[in-house]
């Protein structure tokens, strides 16, 4: 089968696209036919082997951490799944990634992928997801009527938090440059601030939650515990820089690690498939341009929305 691996960490230019023997399902896995995976930020930081510590990788290595695709086989044990059934998944960090035709996958991190859009579109939503969902309701505990502040709402997950947030009643302000506001606007935000043009902390109210998705400096990061209110949560994705706290305020700095959650991800493709969260797929590109995707990251030239990468 044909797959995107690198021997060695580096820049883009150390993927290859090339022939590697089709992997088989061990014990309580499947092996899937992929349709899709996508592209993530930390897919391009354990590349470049920014992350050795937290996720070790052994090389070669398949990037591509979500997936979408049919189930193909299944190893021993395996129940609750059949082979011709459409999945989606939050892959192992460590393990082998979906940028192939084929994958081998827990089965208990796999979960039906929605009815409603196409099968390789499904790929955009496992990671970005579920740091959304469980920023929001595990971590930020958000309800119905709060204050959130979105920082950073013009990247993927941001365009999910919009969605999640509003879907569960809550007052959304976003920040966003002008080439995403549009994008932001549509996901529902109630309010959207120009952080290219406006000091944040002077434009927003005091929240209840701010979710900050941007990789902000230390200090602007300081200055958005600045925003919220006493007993609130500020939730920080940018995990290389902890979250500060306000004890005297009884304001709590939380720092995300998602997880992959197969019941919290089916809880998604339900709300994609009711038409209650919209998936957004900027581009689908082949396979062997995976290397391409991974030099426009690191120039900051990727559009807004998620790139999905196709085997066929």
């Amino acid at each position: 089968m044909k797959a995107v691996r690198f021997h060695e960490y580096g820049d883009p230019g150390v993927l290859r696209h090339e022939e590697v023997e089709q992997p088989v399902p061990g014990a309580g896995e499947v092996l899937i036919r992929v349709a899709a995976t996508s592209f993530n930020g930390v897919d391009g930081n354990i590349r470049a082997g920014f992350m050795q510590g937290p996720i070790p990788v052994t090389l070669p290595h398949t990037p591509g951490i979500d997936v979408s695709g049919t189930v193909e086989a299944l190893g021993a044990g395996v129940t609750g799944v059949e082979v011709g059934d459409h999945v989606i998944g939050f892959l192992p960090m460590t393990g082998d990634g979906a940028a192939a035709e084929y994958v081998v996958a827990p089965a208990g991190i796999l979960t039906a992928a929605p009815t409603g859009i196409p099968l390789a579109d499904a790929a955009a939503l496992p990671l970005v997801g579920l740091t959304a969902w469980q920023a929001l309701f595990d971590h930020a505990e958000l309800t119905a009527g709060q204050r959130v502040l979105i920082n950073g709402a013009g990247g993927a997950v941001g365009g999910y938090a919009v969605q999640l947030a509003k879907n569960a009643g809550a007052y959304v302000i976003a920040t966003a440059s002008p080439g995403s506001e549009v994008r932001v606007k549509e996901a529902g935000a109630d309010e959207i601030v120009d952080h290219t043009s406006t000091a944040v902390t002077t434009a927003v109210p005091p929240v209840d939650v701010v979710l900050n998705l941007a990789p902000v400096e230390p200090a602007q990061l300081t200055a958005l515990l600045g925003l919220v209110r006493t007993g609130g949560v500020l939730v920080n994705t940018t995990v290389w820089m902890p979250a500060p706290s306000d004890q005297q305020r009884n304001v709590r700095g939380i720092d995300l690690f998602v997880r992959s959650d197969a019941g919290q991800l089916s809880r998604l493709v339900a709300l994609v498939d009711a038409g209650e969260l919209h998936v957004d797929v900027a581009q689908r590109v082949p396979l062997a341009e995976l290397g391409a995707v991974h030099a426009r990251a690191a120039a900051g030239t990727l559009p807004g929305g998620k790139v999905v990468i196709v085997p066929a």
